[in-house]
């Protein structure tokens, strides 16, 4: 009942943590938190790599406490981690992990800032980060973030002046900011960014350093602190219920894709930042010290002042709308500012404020959550004011799609007001997608061209209804994005973004189509219509040497919404070949070849993006041996699926379910990626697993990290230590150690040619200490290093055999490599 209680009072105080896509309801106590950010202008940024790098405590505290607006750069979408939630990866999980950090920033009052930079995976040094980055690029936007946002002060998560002791994204991050905090202000650096924007100077540079990076907390307690600053971050808000610290845990704790969840402390918290830049405070708990943070800030701002500090002062928390006549005297002023970057911000504070202390609601919906170019479409709109503030509802445009109405009407107190409109989507509007996707990138870079889109976070619905209404005297325009509003059963109110699709898509569910058995397949083309009454003609684009049948299938769907499987013959070659193929439909002289991928998770809003539509096909020389394969999932992951387009019966194991008897049967069991660090029962399931192997049986570990591992002692049926060790060169040097062993040879036999086209990795967390009962099958490293040897261990344990590896199999599958498969096959085939 404790825990219900909790969930409730979350909902209250945080109802986006619940469902990020409904508006903002502020209380009283927000509305008051609000007035005070109102009145500070200082900004803080803080930079680092990815997703889930950020210091929640130190964002929180900034936004929350200090009242400065608050921004985290992440040069990263996180695209190249792991999916702890679901089979997303890469750019789909980039999606997710973008939205994932906004709804971290919802929580903690921060905001979100990117680059260009794409998330290639791990990477050991910075040099090797910025050369596949391209560093003149991503520098580039770490200065335009800088431009746009304005920070007095910037923190870095990550230490630049120790290159190669840790993530070399980390390092690159503090490497780059601590160049564009010098280079910013240099109108003759990037100079074609200054016809959007102005130079600018930071005022201090820090990095966040902690106990960690001295070591150990005993080396930290000996360390000259003269140019830290402390803050005790456990601060406690009676007017949230809160401490800093627990909002920044349910901060982390949006980072649900890569198991973050994060429990909430109380008490004294201190964190610490060295000054790397600039001059440092005399008063070491105040950051700002030196820089007017107050109206005084700006020319004309003192009057501006001298009516919000009395609004915030005198509040009434009772009656917020008592505000309203000063607020609205405010924004007034705002609008005359000469600053057009503090004008901006302000003027969008205190709108949000005015309507949310008068109680204003304002919602434009449409009646289908999704429509195409063209089309017509319908809108309910309400307007209510639950004050007694006198308003005026002058006008509502959503000037996008030609609906421009004054209704000129009173808004009395409590009082709702609707209106309904059609309105057409134009011939060239464009599809709703990630806009960093629309166009394909390189391995470390989004291509990106408008300068303006550059570091957002998300895609801005364009069409959207703006309200002008007059409020005691004065005229101000409300922008509310148009949105679907539904209600389920279950969840209830349920908000989804309104957005724009093709006519058409189609899509092919399998990513990679293997012929490992047999030269030609069924492939079976889903297309969808995106509007009712379509007809058009569907072909498949196939590489040279395949065969397609028929040359092209005619369709037609009825009904919008209306799913449709067509199915084409593909004959491969006789020799070892791939490729890709792609739907290619036509209608009325337009072709269509993109696929609508939607992203469903309750902790962050509904996505939508587009991606070209194709599926890698390989033709395999495998042979294989054992046909019953037992699955248990990790942490996400192909793998089962991947081994049934090669011809294995897949069963997924429940681990509540593994006892003797039940598992015997297998041919192999594969372990997935991460399981022992996820799977809790796996630590009373261990000795029944090393009991089949005993019998005779074939046991397959996928790679664990040596952090958080559910089974310590007994991982394998010998000693094995697992370690950090990784080779992320994918095109990294493989040598082999047993170049006899039966895994190497029996059935396929495997070559340096098995490694050519790895994506990513080599592979990750390889055991660095095992006994000789092991034989360490393979050795690689990257570049400057001493070999590796543990990337896959095979030990021989009663009848039968033990195998640990840490290839990235994982990566390698959905790519379609080839040899990926091969060597698999192999590892089941051991003893057959």
């Amino acid at each position: 009942m404790r825990k219900l209680f909790f969930v409730a009072c979350i909902q209250i105080l945080f109802p986006f943590l619940i469902q990020g896509q409904q508006p903002k309801k502020p209380n009283a106590s927000e509305i008051h938190q609000a007035l005070q950010k109102l009145n500070f202008l200082g900004s803080v940024l803080y930079v680092a790599a990815h997703p889930d790098d950020e210091n929640t405590r130190l964002i929180s505290y900034m936004a929350n406490h200090t009242k400065a607006r608050t921004a985290y750069l992440s040069l990263t979408r996180g695209d190249g981690g792991q999916n702890l939630i679901g089979p997303e990866i890469r750019e789909q999980l980039g999606v997710i992990r973008t939205q994932e950090l906004l709804a971290a920033r919802r929580t903690d009052g921060g905001e979100q800032l990117f680059t260009r930079a794409n998330d290639f995976g791990y990477s050991k040094h910075p040099d090797e980060t910025l050369s596949i980055w391209d560093k003149k690029e991503v520098l580039s936007d770490v200065i335009w973030a800088i431009r746009k946002f304005r920070p007095d002060v910037i923190i870095n998560r990550f230490d630049h002046r120790t290159p190669g002791s840790t993530h070399g994204h980390h390092t690159s991050s503090a490497i780059l900011s601590t160049e564009a905090f010098d280079m910013s202000a240099n109108d003759n650096i990037y100079p074609e960014q200054l016809k959007h924007t102005k130079t600018w100077q930071p005022k201090r540079l820090f990095f966040n350093t902690s106990w960690w990076f001295y070591g150990s907390r005993e080396n930290f307690e000996k360390a000259d602190k003269s140019k830290l600053l402390e803050f005790d971050t456990g601060v406690y808000y009676p007017s949230l219920g809160l401490s800093n610290s627990e909002i920044a845990s349910l901060s982390r704790s949006q980072h649900k894709s890569q198991g973050f969840g994060s429990t909430g402390n109380r008490g004294k918290e201190s964190e610490y930042i060295e000054l790397i830049k600039g001059e440092l405070p005399k008063d070491k708990t105040n950051i700002f010290e030196g820089i007017d943070t107050s109206w005084n800030r700006i020319k004309n701002g003192k009057a501006i002042g001298d009516i919000l500090l009395p609004v915030e002062k005198f509040f009434d928390f009772k009656n917020p709308s008592a505000s309203i006549p000063e607020l609205v005297k405010a924004y007034q002023l705002i609008q005359l500012l000469d600053d057009e970057h503090w004008k901006k911000i302000k003027s969008k504070e205190i709108v949000e404020i005015i309507a949310s202390a008068s109680g204003l609601y304002l919602e434009a919906v449409t009646t289908d959550a999704n429509t195409t170019k063209g089309s017509e479409i319908s809108i309910k709109v309400e307007a209510i004011n639950r004050s007694n503030s006198n308003m005026i509802l002058e006008s509502i445009q959503i000037s996008e799609i030609g609906i421009n109405d004054f209704p000129k009407k009173p808004l009395k107190n409590n009082t709702s007001n609707t209106f309904e409109y059609k309105g057409s989507i134009p011939n060239d509007f464009e599809y709703t997608n990630a806009y960093w996707l629309n166009k394909k990138g390189s391995l470390g870079m989004y291509n990106v061209t408008d300068q303006k889109l550059i570091g957002k976070p998300e895609t801005e619905h364009k069409i959207k209804a703006v309200f002008t209404v007059t409020i005691e005297g004065v005229t101000i325009p409300f922008t509310k994005a148009v949105v679907y509003k539904t209600n389920d059963p279950v969840k209830g109110e349920v908000y989804k973004p309104f957005e724009i699709i093709p006519l058409i898509s189609a899509s092919i569910k399998d990513k990679v189509i293997i012929y490992a058995n047999g030269a030609s397949k069924q492939i079976p083309v889903k297309i969808k219509a995106g509007k009712s009454n379509i007809t058009g003609t569907i072909t498949l684009t196939h590489p040279e040497g395949w065969q397609i049948a028929p040359a092209s299938l005619d369709f037609k769907l009825s009904q919008k919404g209306e799913e449709k499987i067509v199915i084409f013959q593909l004959i491969a070659p006789e020799n070892q070949s791939e490729g890709y193929i792609s739907p290619k439909i036509k209608i009325n002289n337009e072709i269509y070849s993109s696929e609508v991928i939607t992203i469903d998770y309750d902790h962050i809003p509904y996505q939508t993006i587009l991606i070209p539509s194709e599926t890698k096909v390989v033709r395999l020389d495998i042979k294989k041996k054992g046909q019953n394969i037992g699955y248990i999932e990790g942490a996400g992951d192909v793998v089962p699926e991947s081994l049934r387009q090669i011809g294995y019966n897949v069963t997924n194991i429940d681990p509540e379910s593994i006892t003797t008897e039940n598992i015997k049967s297998y041919d192999a069991i594969v372990v997935g990626i991460r399981a022992y660090n996820t799977i809790e029962q796996l630590k009373f399931k261990q000795q029944y697993l090393l009991e089949y192997v005993k019998n005779g049986g074939n046991l397959i570990l996928q790679y664990n990290t040596n952090r958080r591992l559910k089974v310590t002692d007994n991982l394998g049926p010998y000693p094995l230590k697992l370690s950090r060790d990784r080779v992320t060169d994918e095109n990294a040097t493989i040598n082999f150690l047993s170049p006899k062993h039966p895994v190497l040879n029996t059935p396929n036999k495997i070559s340096d040619k098995d490694f050519n086209g790895w994506v990513q990795e080599r592979g990750l967390y390889f055991p660095n200490e095992w006994s000789k009962d092991y034989t360490p099958i393979l050795s690689t490293k990257d570049a400057g290093e001493t070999e590796k040897k543990g990337a896959l261990l095979v030990a021989k344990y009663g009848k039968g055999y033990y195998i640990y590896t840490g290839l990235s199999f994982f990566r390698e599958f959905p790519a379609g490599v080839p040899g990926a498969y091969r060597i698999f096959a192999n590892m089941i085939s051991l003893g057959k």
